[in-house]
């Protein structure tokens, strides 16, 4: 534990607009990243990121001042505000697919196929995830892809270490079943699984 972290939860704390700025530099792209991975759509991982920081500027008076880095308290409030964007989503996915479809030029060019490649890998990989139960889903985003420890991850979902422990090896277990899935199943829909049930893949992330 920093120093400099009990510092800014202070600052933080009492309102310190500077300090709350660099808060947003320092975890932004990390809030933003956990929040694609949890939805699987870009444009919706920013929502979750602006709704995060306000949601948390909303609540600093209610942060501890000694506890070290924030970002497990901001982890935990996106994995909420991901929670109801998925819902969301799905309504509104629900909705347009009600829709007629317009026709589509195709655009070879090297960037349009990159954006392309990049869009099927996260349909992947939110595929898989979505396989899982809720639970299992965030605590392998908080542990595997956040980079959370045990502790960080309990603080963050608000449960026991134990609890993520069972739930991050439920997760694994049920993540080799969908690649061993996906390699005995040849085929569009086998290569997605397997391809997204390797728990280290990262796609579309914002750089650094």
């Amino acid at each position: 534990m920093r120093d400099t972290d009990n510092e800014t939860r202070r600052r933080v704390r009492e309102g310190d607009r500077e300090a709350f700025a660099q808060l947003y530099e320092q975890f932004a792209r990390a809030v933003y990243n956990h929040g694609l991975r949890l939805t699987g759509d870009w444009s919706t991982a920013e929502e979750v990121m602006s709704e995060t920081f306000l949601a948390a500027w909303q609540a600093r008076a209610r942060v501890q001042e000694d506890g070290g880095t924030l970002l497990p308290w901001l982890l935990g409030i996106a994995t909420h505000k991901a929670d109801n964007a998925r819902r969301g989503f799905r309504r509104r996915q629900g909705f347009l697919a009600r829709q007629p479809q317009p026709d589509v030029q195709e655009d070879f060019a090297p960037e349009t196929a990159g954006r392309i490649d990049d869009a099927r890998r996260l349909r992947a990989v939110h595929a898989a995830l979505c396989r899982l139960r809720r639970q299992e889903r965030e605590v392998l985003a908080l542990c595997v892809w956040g980079g959370l420890d045990y502790q960080q991850t309990a603080e963050a979902l608000g449960i026991a270490v134990g609890t993520v422990r069972s739930r991050l090896s439920r997760a694994r277990g049920r993540l080799a079943a969908l690649a061993e899935e996906g390699m005995e199943r040849p085929g569009a829909r086998g290569e997605m699984t397997g391809e997204a049930a390797i728990a280290a893949l990262t796609v579309g992330e914002k750089p650094a």
